[in-house]
């Protein structure tokens, strides 16, 4: 925009020099002519007065000693002085009219002399086009050197005028990009224009309506959850009470672990975002946990279960839990929307840019024509539409992207690619990680 208004201002400032300098210019050389022109006449008057007072001897002394060509045609056809044509303009001027008329190289100035005995002599001065033009270029290259001038001026005003609007813009783009990495408490300066002011009030007054939206969805959300707990605790309450202890145990289990989920939305819910660049786990683990938790029910439903682990350690920038919660969500797919007895394979690679690539194939049907990102990977009544979105959100904290691609069987895969962890999270204390591990395998 700066550089916009720069050009404005030395356009319009151009057009402006050039609309007053071209008709001063012109003025000036027409003032040069005329100047000259005036005082060779002056000359001519001069010396027509002594035309008829001095005798011919005399007369070419003053002829002669005029400091432009002048020159004398008598009655009788005598010409003294600077020899010149007898051209029309000085017959028409022997007829005893004075006049000025152009001439070769410049201009001539004729005076008629009348009442002498022979007629009407005629004098004549010639002025030069150099004496015409004398002092023009000078002038001009003045007006030049004013126009650049007064172009400077104009610019620096500009500069300042532009820097003046852009400085409070540049600071509404600057508080813009703040509020969209996440940072709601920032505001824009109240400084500039009428019009920039009033956006940066506009901005700020969005930056708190989306601080009071979510605001209200985390408590709506840790709201709800709270309340699940109630249920939970009379679920804990008639598992505990089952005659079998090996069922009461293993229902028990399963509420802890359905605990541990609400309990991580509500963490999640309350989580302002702030602390996204320290989660960090080893997705190997993870994955080769959750793999052997998920083989018994592949075993029980004659499936063929493929997993594909590095046997190294692999950190990702995702917490154990959000990780745990991710690959579930897509395992739960393969077994909610294929038959029993559809093999499918999770395959963990490092990523060339650092994290990991995480993917779980099957042989089903693959998915609808209509699929998307984001969306639930099955269309019937069983079908939230979440599951994708789970996976999604996890890859994209972690600074990844998911995937939705055709395996080699020509059924559904995933593909979850997990960015790295910063250098932070991964030098610190790798028991953050291991802690979600440890949860995770109660199940």
């Amino acid at each position: 925009m700066r550089s916009r208004l720069l050009l404005l201002a030395l356009a319009t400032g151009s057009l402006l020099l050039v609309a007053f300098l071209i008709p001063l210019a012109l003025l000036l050389r027409s003032v040069a002519a005329e100047h000259a022109s005036d005082e060779a006449a002056t000359q001519a008057q001069a010396v027509a007065s002594l035309v008829a007072t001095l005798d011919e001897q005399k007369l070419p002394l003053v002829v002669d000693g005029s400091s432009r060509p002048m020159t004398v045609f008598l009655p009788d056809g005598t010409v003294v002085g600077r020899s010149a044509p007898r051209d029309p303009a000085v017959r028409l001027a022997a007829t005893g009219r004075s006049l000025t008329a152009q001439a070769p190289g410049g201009r001539e100035i004729l005076v008629a002399v009348a009442g002498l005995p022979g007629g009407t002599a005629v004098v004549r001065v010639f002025v030069s086009n150099a004496d015409l033009q004398r002092g023009v270029t000078r002038s001009w290259l003045m007006l030049g050197a004013v126009a650049v001038g007064l172009l400077a001026v104009s610019a620096a005003v500009a500069a300042l005028l532009a820097k003046s609007i852009t400085r409070p813009l540049s600071a509404l783009v600057a508080a813009a990009d703040a509020m969209a990495s996440g940072d709601l408490q920032v505001r824009a300066a109240a400084d500039g224009p009428r019009e920039v002011r009033r956006v940066g009030r506009a901005l700020d007054r969005l930056a708190w309506r989306i601080t009071e939206l979510l605001h209200r969805e985390r408590e709506s959300v840790a709201d709800l959850s709270h309340r699940l707990r109630t249920p939970l605790t009379a679920l804990r309450i008639d598992a505990e009470s089952l005659a079998d202890p090996a069922d009461a145990h293993r229902i028990g289990r399963d509420l802890d672990d359905l605990e541990r989920v609400v309990t991580d939305v509500i963490r999640a819910a309350r989580r302002t975002g702030a602390d996204n660049g320290s989660a960090y786990c080893d997705a190997a683990s993870v994955v080769r946990d959750r793999a052997a938790f998920w083989a018994a029910l592949a075993e029980d439903q004659d499936r063929l279960m493929r997993v594909d682990v590095p046997s190294r350690a692999l950190p990702v920038a995702a917490t154990a839990d959000d990780l745990t919660v991710c690959l579930d969500t897509l395992l739960d797919n393969v077994f909610t929307h294929t038959s029993d007895g559809t093999p499918f394979t999770v395959t963990l690679t490092p990523s060339s840019s650092g994290g990991g690539v995480l993917t779980v194939a099957d042989a089903g049907p693959g998915f609808p024509a209509t699929q998307a990102p984001g969306r639930g990977i099955g269309t019937g009544p069983h079908s939230t539409g979440l599951g994708l979105d789970i996976a999604r959100r996890v890859a994209a904290a972690s600074g990844g992207t998911l995937t939705l691609a055709d395996s080699l069987s020509g059924g559904a895969a995933v593909v979850v690619e997990l960015g790295p962890p910063n250098d932070g999270s991964a030098q610190g204390d790798p028991a953050t990680g291991r802690r979600g591990l440890r949860r995770s395998v109660r199940r």
